[in-house]
Formats: C-alpha cells, sequence, structure tokens
C-alpha cells in the first residue's frame, strides 16, 4: 500500500494557489515511485499533485544547467515570479520557439482547447503591421529563434502565406504552422502556396487512430482529414510533425499505433510530439492523480506498445527548457520501415546528455548554449528532409562521370540524410501542478497582443474557476 511506505524529501520550489493565485512555497516529496509537488497556502490549504511517476527514477533525470537572462528585458521585476512576465530579467533562458497566436477563430471545437477559440467572426486579430511590429519584438528580446503560427486556427486568416512571408523577410529561418490540418486537406494547393511562402513545418493536431478518440477529444471523426493533409503536405514538401493530446483513459493504449503510422508515413512525417493533458481552464476540483499522466509514463507506454524499438534509455531531458518539461529520443527510420534508434540517455540529440564513461559532466552548459542547441535540432528535423543525393543537381556538370558504388556505410548516411525521425513528449504546467522552477527555465514563449513575452504555461494558466493570469486579463 502506497501509504505504507515512507515520504522523502527531495526539495524545494514555489508555486501558486489553485484558488487565488497567491504565490506559496511548495515542495517536492517522494513516495514510492512518485513524485508529488506539494504546496500551502495559508487561506485555501493543503494541495498535492503528481508531477512524475514510474520506473525512471526522478533523481536520475534532473540535469544542471547555468540560467542566464534574455537579451532584452520588456518588463522589470516588481512583484515576482510569475507576475512580472514580458520577460522579465529574472528569466533563465532565452527563446527557442516564440508562439504567435495570429487569430482567435476556429473551425472546430475541441473538448480539450485551452486557447478560448470559436468559429466567431474575426475580433480584434492583429493586424500584418501588428504581426510585423511582433516579429520585431521577438529579434530584440533573443535574435532570430523557431517560429510557431497558432491561433485559434491559423488558417482561418486569409492573409496567411503574407504573415509567412513577413516573418522571413524579417530573418526568421524556421517558420511552423500549428494546424487541426482541417484547410490543408480541403485544398491540395493550399500547402503548396504556404511552402512557397516560406512555410518549413506542420504542428499537426493528431490524437489517435480510431474515430472514438477524435469524437471524444474533438468532436468528430477527423481521420480521413488528417490523411489528406499529410498528403497535401507531402506533394508540397512541407514537413509535418504528429502532435497528439494524451488523455489517459481515452487514447493513451493508441501510442504505439500512432508511432507506426508516423513511421510508414516518413519522411514527410518527421516525428511525433505528445503532448499529456494539462488543467487550463475551469475544473474546480483538482484533477485526480489518475487523470494525470508524466512524462516517465510516456516512455514506459511507448517501451510497451513499440515491440522492442523504442526503450527508455533511447530518451533524454532537454537542452534547452528545464529537465521536468520534456523528452527527446532520435531514430533513423530503416528501408523494412523498422526503427533504428540513434542514441542514448547519454548521447541524444537536443540534450544535454552525459559523458560516455558515465561520470558526471564537470562543465555545466549554459542556458544559451541549450537553447542554440535545440533550435539548430528543431529546425533540421522538423523541416522537410532534403532532396536525396540522386535528385540534386550535379556541382560540378558532372552527370555523365561514373559513380563510386556505395557501401553500407554510405547507405546508412544517405537515409540518415532524409530519414531521421523524432519522438519527444512535452509536459505542459496548469494551476495545480506549475513550479516556478520549471516556469524560469521555459523557452517557449507566447507573444502577447502586447508584444511581451510570456512563457507559455504562464500565459495559458488560470486559477481553478478560470480567471486567467494573463490570457485576457487586465493589464497589471
Amino acid at each position: 500500500m502506497l501509504a505504507d511506505r515512507p515520504i522523502q524529501l527531495l526539495s524545494s520550489t514555489e508555486s501558486l494557489c489553485p484558488i487565488c493565485l497567491r504565490r506559496v512555497a511548495a515542495i517536492r516529496e517522494q513516495q514510492g515511485d512518485t513524485v508529488y509537488l506539494v504546496k500551502q497556502c495559508p487561506e485555501h490549504g493543503v494541495f498535492r499533485t503528481a508531477v512524475w511517476r514510474g520506473s525512471i527514477p526522478f533523481s536520475t533525470w534532473l540535469r544542471p544547467k547555468k540560467p542566464s537572462a534574455p537579451r532584452q528585458a520588456f518588463t522589470p521585476v516588481k512583484d515576482g515570479c510569475p507576475f512580472d512576465c514580458g520577460l522579465c530579467p529574472s528569466h533563465g533562458q532565452h527563446t527557442c520557439t516564440a508562439l504567435i497566436e495570429i487569430t482567435g477563430r476556429c473551425n472546430l471545437r475541441c473538448p480539450v482547447c485551452f486557447a478560448d477559440a470559436g468559429d466567431a467572426q474575426a475580433t480584434n486579430e492583429p493586424t500584418l503591421a501588428h504581426i510585423g511590429l511582433l516579429f520585431d519584438r521577438i529579434l530584440a528580446a533573443s535574435g532570430p529563434c523557431n517560429i510557431q503560427l497558432s491561433g485559434g486556427e491559423p488558417t482561418m486568416r486569409a492573409d496567411l502565406a503574407a504573415i509567412i512571408g513577413l516573418g522571413r523577410s524579417k530573418g526568421f529561418a524556421f517558420i511552423q504552422l500549428n494546424s487541426n490540418g482541417l484547410r490543408l486537406a480541403a485544398d491540395p494547393d493550399y500547402a503548396l502556396s504556404l511552402k512557397a511562402a516560406g512555410l518549413a513545418s506542420v504542428f499537426l493536431q493528431f490524437d489517435g487512430l480510431s474515430s472514438d478518440v477524435h469524437i471524444a477529444l474533438r468532436g468528430r471523426d477527423l481521420r480521413e482529414i488528417k490523411e489528406q493533409a499529410i498528403t497535401h503536405c507531402a506533394a508540397a514538401g512541407l514537413g509535418v510533425v504528429l502532435v497528439p493530446t494524451l488523455v489517459p483513459g481515452v487514447n493513451t493504449h493508441e501510442i504505439g499505433a500512432i508511432i507506426d503510422y508516423a513511421v510508414r508515413r516518413a519522411p514527410t512525417v518527421r516525428g511525433v510530439h505528445f503532448q499529456p493533458i494539462s488543467y487550463f481552464g475551469r475544473y474546480p476540483q483538482a484533477p485526480a492523480d489518475a487523470d494525470r499522466l508524466t512524462l516517465p509514463e510516456v516512455i514506459e507506454l511507448l517501451q510497451a506498445q513499440c515491440g522492442g524499438a523504442i526503450r527508455a534509455e533511447h530518451f533524454a531531458p532537454p537542452a534547452c527548457e528545464h529537465a521536468l518539461c520534456s523528452f527527446h529520443g532520435n531514430f533513423l527510420v530503416e528501408e523494412d520501415g523498422q526503427l533504428m534508434a540513434l542514441g542514448t540517455r547519454q548521447s541524444a540529440c537536443c540534450s544535454t546528455g552525459e559523458p560516455d564513461n558515465g561520470e558526471p559532466k564537470t562543465v555545466i552548459p549554459t542556458a544559451l548554449e541549450g537553447r542554440n542547441k535545440s533550435v539548430g535540432f528543431t529546425a533540421r528535423q522538423w523541416s522537410a528532409p532534403p532532396l536525396p543525393l540522386a535528385q540534386a543537381a550535379p556541382p560540378c556538370g558532372c552527370e555523365n562521370q561514373p559513380q563510386k558504388p556505395q557501401d553500407d556505410f554510405d547507405r546508412f548516411l544517405a537515409r540518415a540524410r532524409t530519414h531521421t525521425f523524432s519522438v519527444s513528449a512535452m509536459a505542459f504546467q496548469d494551476v495545480w501542478n506549475l513550479d516556478l522552477e520549471r516556469l524560469r527555465g521555459c523557452c517557449i514563449h507566447v507573444v502577447a497582443p502586447s508584444g511581451n513575452l510570456i512563457p507559455f504555461c504562464a500565459y495559458n494558466l488560470t486559477s481553478n474557476l478560470g480567471q486567467p493570469l494573463y490570457r485576457g486579463a487586465l493589464p497589471r
């Protein structure tokens, strides 16, 4: 019985009260294989939430990192984290991905949506000129980074191609579209027009392979639409990342099937990025621990459902964000359709890793080093693959020269240019499990209408009754 197991105090941090949003002290404590975030509000009592659960030891996953302040902070330190986001000078990580919400409109009404999107007419959408100013703010705060255009559903805007082109003209090399795929599926020329404007990748909502899953999470069966969207992206030369929202008891049994589906559609599909559900919005009562899915549990489900091709040791903490926020693993899709791991926890790309001899790192990486590594890797991996060498134009007019026969290593390198495949996950925080140490290490920043950059989890945070901290809140 869990109640019979001793409780071990691990470390301290800070959080917010889920009811009044007051900053409160918090601790991390372990009981059995579960780590809890425990916090106490003097007015509203104690709250205890599972944040790490499973066979991967919590202590082995932590990675040290030297924090560093943003290039330019737009807000002063006044009330303390998380009330000074802008970013403030105390934030410990630079922007890896800047997310711009270009519309609040959407052509779906998803039960799990946290963005308050709807199908109403455009109101208060940023103009193209204002979006240009937002691009400039990102450059001032962080320099060039990866851009994700989001909403609502960004394809609801008629000028989406112009927005993409504007971002490219500002110097952003990697621009990704966060989409449900409906418009991409409906018109084969649409993906071509976005590619021509400079789009690199589509972050495609993709929750499973059965109609029950789609109906439960999105309100309608979208299987054929997702398939058609991927087909049109392939024809346009756009990379696609499948993004399942994982909900315990709804689609967690389809994790392996989602990987199989994605691998069969490589190299257009560049990987799968799992997102365990977070409880943004109106949740008057704390979600039960059984309603949560932690990162080690996702890894265990991958290992159990992927026939031995994917194992826990293939995954590593991130180089950029806080170690408790995500995991990442890199693979090669072999000619027979099987996955071959390209690294382990010691050597996985987009992670800090450890020396091959297992000794602790003697040089602690800086936040900027991790950010730069993540920006580059993500842009390469999630974009469409380069043309195979056989299809590329010869550089010196030597088409008729005899070609050297390829050995096994040559074939491996040639395939690695086009058929690398990533498996990753991001555990977003809500008001129940918010850890301010993690938040200060966030590298995914929403660009608010004001031009301030706000960590994703802070921007979407609400109290148990839906009171926002930033999204739609009155100015402080």
